[in-house]
């Protein structure tokens, strides 16, 4: 497996979509906010696809100016 985690990032939150190999993707697409309570739950999900595959995803997102900042800071 060659886990991947992609984040649409956008002003105030992104979606996430994991795939565990290329073209499956890992469950559905999902929005966190960029607040401490949604970074927490976007650990606990890298964690969950860690555990789940036995390798660490590396995370694919855009940078968009500034609304990425929060996301690669925590």
């Amino acid at each position: 497996m060659n886990p991947v985690i992609g984040l649409d990032v956008s002003k105030g939150e992104s979606k996430v979509q994991a795939f565990i190999d290329k073209g499956k993707p890992y469950r559905k697409s999902f929005k966190v906010s960029h607040t401490i309570e949604g970074l927490d739950l976007l650990v606990d999900f890298l964690e969950v696809v860690m555990n789940e595959t036995g390798k660490k995803p590396p995370i694919v997102l855009e940078a968009t100016g500034h609304y990425h900042s929060s996301i690669v800071q925590y």
